[in-house]
């Protein structure tokens, strides 16, 4: 299919002339180009149009999971009708393998997987191996280590109606896939065979196929709800992928295998010569017992340190990644590319500074450093042509990109921010620096930093608009939350420790309305869109460093571009060379657009911008709070309820499963309220209280 882009809108201001410029760029053969665009200007609209210009397969890089997610959003709703993709480490929590030698600690690796996120990458290497229509949206994660595209696509089987397969083979078939067998509920990469009936869940949908065979045939295929088990239609075929991206094929495996079983007998030999007995014995002991049980079950924990030989590559060779499923003349755009380009060149330093103390030490081979994101000039030899996407490009961007396309006029007319400096400290403890005429005219009853913000966000909240608060830690951000809710406020702070998906539930919600104001570190800058927010607080703006620097003060002050009210707030005792930059360069470009909206008799007016919910879009389901259920009104409509009921039970069933008693019993409880509040909404009876006896378990 072709891409064709969806909109309700034209291109304006000067997104015809970028999106001319770049078009013609691409077809002209240039490797390297850079769009300068403002907050607001439309950035993303451009390059949709610039993707059904070229129609090329696209990777879009985010330097973070919230900023990947919302694009992926956007581009959801430009091409309703092709393929876009979320792509992003799919870890909640990762603990790596490290070794501390000054106090002897070795830490072994911790990792809880969401399994939501990863469904999402299978879906989106699936979508890049079957069409050419794909936009894949991901975070630096795409850099890392994944298997092999030949030995994914070598196994991908075709199952169809009244085709010749027999139970045993399709079986067989599966188990290589790295399915596994359950007598139990079905999840994604599993499935349960009872008699001639197969019935398998893909690790890229939520959803059961049921395969009914007859002797050597299949006689029907049957898409089935896989709580209500109900039918959603008969199909003719089916395709099923890999449970793993790591696949290998049996005489694969022997061979890398042999492979290990060489280098640990000359790396051994190399630690008997320097006379490291317990690096040798420690090495010996745990790369043996790896090889055995690679050998006789097909995995190890931290098999992830052997893909150099499964892969069959030489030492040093670039691992395969994401961008080893993409054709050759796919089109890469890296989106905010000040912040995301130094994330990818930061990634492999990193990396061998842990693993090499490990090599050292005898917890693993050599080979374990060939297990590593690519290097920065690997991934700009794997990527074709580029566009770098920023409102503040770095020195890399200028020094290499063979054309830079401005883009500073917004056509909704909104000019950047009115500016305000205030001081952080109140009145009476104020102290200038001699001939510093910050603050001239301070009141003497001023406040303060927090005081000050939070009179002027009641008066924000009144008018029914939102605002943002930056601070420089993730405890003061926790903290300055909690004093504004206190003080009745409807508050969430937002940080790297807060989940994925539950990042994207936040800012949602700020959008609706049901918070207020916003508190964070550095999550809200980049590419945030959020027209009802109106009001910035930069608390501490004087603190020369990362967090406040000409780059970052800028991207944070843009975040109120989208709103007709917008005010910034930059709480500094002193001028800085950067906030002093930065307010110039505000300066220039609100001249730049008021004389085009004066020339062209524009009026300004604020994003209309429907809210959607980003977490469906990605194929989630939003969870109803029932923590305390007790206390809340619960405003989900009766089919909601019914939904998150069924999710509920799903969970509860798998806590009890894994002897999870307590947390089965937390659930259980959560149903009951749920069911009650489902039958006052829709009149039934109210469900009779049962005993399940997991409190019993739980105690035995």
């Amino acid at each position: 299919m072709q891409f064709k882009l969806k909109s309700d809108y034209a291109p304006a201001g000067d997104q015809p002339k970028a999106i001319e410029q770049l078009t013609k760029g691409l077809r002209d053969g240039l490797d390297r180009q850079t769009l300068l665009g403002v907050t607001g200007s439309g950035k993303t609209f451009t390059m949709a149009n610039v993707i059904q210009n070229v129609q090329r397969p696209t990777l879009v890089i985010a330097h973070n999971k919230t900023l990947a997610a919302q694009l992926c959003n956007e581009f959801r709703e430009f091409f309703p009708d092709n393929v876009v993709e979320y792509f992003v480490s799919y870890y909640d929590y990762y603990q790596p393998e490290a070794y501390l030698p000054r106090t002897d600690t070795y830490i072994e690796k911790e990792a809880t997987i969401n399994q939501e996120i990863d469904r999402l990458r299978h879906a989106a290497t699936q979508a890049l191996l079957t069409r050419k229509d794909v936009i894949i949206v991901a975070s630096v994660s795409c850099i890392y280590g994944l298997g092999s595209p030949l030995e994914y696509q070598k196994v991908v089987m075709h199952v169809t109606a009244d085709g010749k397969m027999q139970r045993d083979e399709l079986m067989r078939r599966m188990i290589e896939m790295q399915f596994t067998r359950t007598t139990s509920d079905i999840t994604r990469g599993q499935f349960r065979a009872r008699g001639d009936v197969l019935e398998i869940m893909p690790v890229n949908e939520e959803v059961l196929y049921r395969v009914v065979l007859e002797g050597e045939f299949v006689r029907e295929i049957f898409r089935l709800d896989p709580i209500t088990r109900e039918m959603i239609e008969k199909v003719h075929d089916m395709w099923l992928f890999p449970a793993k991206h790591f696949m290998t094929s049996p005489s694969e495996r022997e061979r890398a295998l042999q492979d290990m079983e060489s280098e640990l007998k000359a790396r051994l030999e190399e630690l008997d010569q320097e006379g490291k007995l317990l690096e040798y014995e420690r090495l010996s002991r745990r790369t043996r017992y790896d090889i055995e049980m690679i050998r006789n079950i097909g995995f190890c924990n931290g098999i992830e340190n052997y893909s150099r030989h499964f892969d069959g590559r030489a030492p040093g060779e670039p691992p395969f990644s994401l961008l080893s499923y993409f054709p050759k003349d796919f089109l890469t755009i890296i989106d905010e590319s000040h912040v995301t380009l130094p994330q990818i060149g930061g990634m492999f330093a990193g990396d061998q500074a842990r693993k090499q103390t490990l090599v050292e030490h005898g917890f693993r081979l050599p080979s374990a450093k060939d297990n590593r994101p690519l290097k920065f000039d690997e991934f700009i030899r794997n990527v074709s042509q580029m566009v770098m996407v920023s409102a503040t490009p770095g020195p890399y961007e200028r020094e290499v990109s063979d054309q830079i396309v401005e883009q500073i006029i917004r056509p909704t007319g909104l000019v950047d921010p009115e500016t305000i400096v205030l001081p952080v400290t109140p009145a009476a403890a104020f102290k200038p620096r001699p001939g510093e005429l910050l603050h001239p005219n301070l009141p003497s009853d001023y406040p303060g930093q927090v005081k000050d913000i939070m009179t002027r966000i009641k008066d924000r909240v009144e008018k029914g608009e939102r605002a943002l608060i930056t601070t420089l830690t993730k405890k003061m951000a926790e903290d300055l939350a909690g004093y504004l809710k206190e003080d009745g406020m409807k508050v969430a702070y937002l940080h790297s420790d807060i989940e994925t998906l539950d990042r994207i539930t936040i800012l949602s919600d700020l959008r609706r309305g049901a918070y207020d104001v916003l508190v964070g570190v550095n999550l809200l800058r980049e590419g945030l869109d959020l027209p009802e927010v109106s009001l910035i607080g930069i608390l501490d703006a004087d603190k020369e460093g990362f967090l406040r620097s000409e780059t970052s003060l800028i991207q944070t002050i843009g975040r109120a571009a989208r709103n007709i009210n917008g005010v910034v707030l930059l709480y500094a005792d002193h001028m800085t060379g950067s906030l002093d930059r930065a307010l110039s360069e505000t300066a220039r470009r609100r001249k730049i657009q008021l004389e085009y909206n004066a020339a062209n008799g524009i009026t300004p007016v604020t994003i209309n911008k429907k809210i959607s919910d980003i977490r469906a879009m990605l194929g989630a389901t939003a969870e109803v709070e029932t923590k305390k259920i007790l206390n809340i009104e619960i405003s989900a409509s009766p089919k909601e309820l019914e939904e998150v009921i069924r999710d509920k039970k799903q969970e509860m069933k798998e806590a009890a499963a894994n002897l999870l008693y307590e947390t089965a019993a937390i659930l259980r409880d959560e149903i009951v309220l749920l069911e009650n509040e489902l039958a006052t909404k829709t009149g039934s009876p109210v469900p009779k209280k049962r005993g399940t006896g997991l409190r019993k378990k739980a105690k035995s």
